[in-house]
């Protein structure tokens, strides 16, 4: 990569951190271009250059949030702390975004998941689900996750989740649940066994 594409990608990224940063705070509909330009020091004719609308750029706003809540809880999955630390820094990363995140940005979030272009699902099926079977592998050799539970009913389970939460009438009320639903994925209706006396 050149100078110039260097630089190129630096205002892109600086446009995409300005407009996620509005959008999880104000929500999409409540942010205007001129906003967005502002807060990354760019012209509006900037960011139609590379975005080409409002609509394009909430897609890529999207993808670049998705990649980054990936990156932070891949750092997590593949680190050598012990099981219990994984599930607690992973059920915190997602009550931290649940608490983070404007409901319209979540709104589109979730219509892009369900009725997108497939990114989603593919890193779903491809990168999070292979690694969350491995962290259960992890629990099971730790001895925190019951050994006579198979990885189909555990990988079944996960599948039924992800399915039922693209459902319009289910996403649209999930966000003040994020935290309760990971705690159940990860210690069930009893609870943690360290926890309770």
């Amino acid at each position: 990569m050149d100078g110039f594409e260097r630089r190129r990608e630096r205002k892109r990224q600086s446009i995409l951190e300005a407009a996620l940063s509005l959008f999880l705070e104000f929500g999409v509909q409540k942010v205007s271009m001129n906003e967005i330009a502002t807060k990354a020091s760019v012209s509006q004719v900037t960011i139609y250059n590379y975005f080409k609308n409002k609509d394009r750029l909430v897609e890529e706003v999207i993808r670049y949030y998705v990649d980054k809540a990936w990156q932070e809880a891949d750092i997590i999955l593949t680190s050598d702390l012990p099981f219990p630390e994984k599930i607690k820094r992973l059920i915190f990363n997602k009550k931290r975004s649940a608490n983070n995140i404007h409901e319209n940005f979540y709104q589109h979030f979730m219509k892009a998941y369900t009725t997108g272009d497939g990114y989603m699902a593919k890193l779903m099926n491809k990168e999070a689900i292979p690694k969350m079977m491995n962290l259960f592998n992890e629990g099971k050799a730790q001895g925190y996750v019951d050994p006579a539970i198979s990885n189909e009913a555990i990988f079944f389970y996960i599948q039924m989740m992800n399915e039922y939460m693209q459902k319009k009438d289910v996403y649209t009320k999930i966000l003040p649940l994020t935290e309760d639903i990971m705690h159940i994925l990860f210690y069930g209706i009893v609870g943690n066994k360290e926890t309770r006396t």
